[in-house]
């Protein structure tokens, strides 16, 4: 992987991710029957960040959880011939609730598609919106975000990286050459 150009370092992602939180705010009118569902891997972090942010600006908690689509892509015989299972980590009920669920990027639109599925196994909320950080384009599927923190041109050859200190010790948001 060879990083092309930064996209958003550590300040314009916060940035980014507090005009998200108001964006959802106004959007859901509050956020009242609200939970926000993070797409593991990045989209947790993100969707924890967005759960304290919607909570400050609005001065009540807001349920967050992780959600684990690995048995539900429709590419996973391409992915990895033995995949890694991280829980789903829901403990709130998000029957009659507004979901908004979080992930990094947006792409083909097939990650967003495994996640409403794995999400109607859990439950069957009453709307469910989709907030990504990043919509890079080249969608296969008729999916698009509620919510877009940037939208990103990209070439085939090319995909952004979403680097986040849960997971790689730094926060950034890079437009990457494929090697």
């Amino acid at each position: 992987m060879r990083k092309k150009a930064l996209l958003m370092d550590e300040a314009q992602l916060g940035r980014c991710a507090a005009r998200l939180a108001h964006e959802i705010i106004e959007r859901n009118k509050g956020v009242e029957e609200l939970a926000l569902v993070g797409i593991r891997r990045r989209g947790e972090p993100l969707a924890r960040r967005l759960g304290e942010l919607l909570s400050r600006f609005e001065g009540q908690p807001v349920p967050v959880g992780a959600l684990d689509i690995t048995f539900y892509r429709d590419d996973l015989s391409h992915k990895t011939p033995d995949p890694t299972l991280n829980a789903t980590e829901i403990d709130f009920s998000i029957g009659d609730k507004t979901v908004v669920l979080v992930d990094d990027v947006l792409y083909t639109g097939r990650t967003a598609r495994a996640a409403m599925d794995a999400l109607m196994d859990v439950g069957r909320p009453r709307r469910v919106q989709l907030a990504v950080l990043v919509d890079r384009g080249h969608r296969e599927l008729p999916i698009r975000a509620d919510f877009v923190g940037k939208n990103v041109p990209t070439a085939q050859n090319e995909f952004v990286r979403v680097a986040l200190p849960e997971y790689d010790g730094e926060t950034g948001v890079w437009l990457c050459d494929k090697e």
